[in-house]
């Protein structure tokens, strides 16, 4: 089974291949090396992945590069966490639309919502407003009873 590692704090002017010559040492055990680039510059986001194929070539790995400088900034290596898909996001999709891709139609923009629906049906405010939404319905509240 092989292993995934996070490594992080990297320079956004790090090239692939600075990067990929970071795990030389380790080539026989890597499954995989990915710098995560920026898609419209191109640059380095700060971040990439390492795949290994055994948990302790893992462990050997984070526990000599963790710390070392690379480009002038000291690398933080962890093991990655496995992707998940927010709560309440199921794998099915609508019958037009095609699995894996875009239609290339229309905008980009995201579609967001500003209201959560609960089992119970009631509409639910989105929770990283919710506390400024309580002020501004005490606010409400406290004008109407003043006039």
């Amino acid at each position: 089974m092989s292993i995934r590692l996070y490594v992080g704090n990297l320079s956004k002017d790090l090239e692939r291949q600075e990067f990929e010559n970071a795990f030389a040492e380790f080539n026989a055990d890597l499954v995989s090396v990915k710098l995560i680039a920026d898609k419209k510059t191109g640059k380095c986001r700060g971040f990439g992945f390492v795949t290994v194929k055994t948990d302790e070539k893992a462990d050997e790995i984070v526990e000599k590069l963790n710390g070392q400088v690379l480009a002038d900034m000291p690398l933080k290596i962890e093991k990655a966490l496995p992707r998940t898909k927010p709560e309440g996001e199921a794998d099915t999709r609508p019958s037009g639309e095609a699995s894996g891709k875009r239609s290339g139609k229309g905008g980009g923009a995201r579609k967001t919502t500003t209201a959560a629906t609960t089992s119970s049906g009631a509409v639910q405010p989105d929770p990283r407003w919710a506390g400024e939404l309580e002020k501004l319905k005490q606010m409400l509240a406290a004008q109407t009873t003043s006039s």
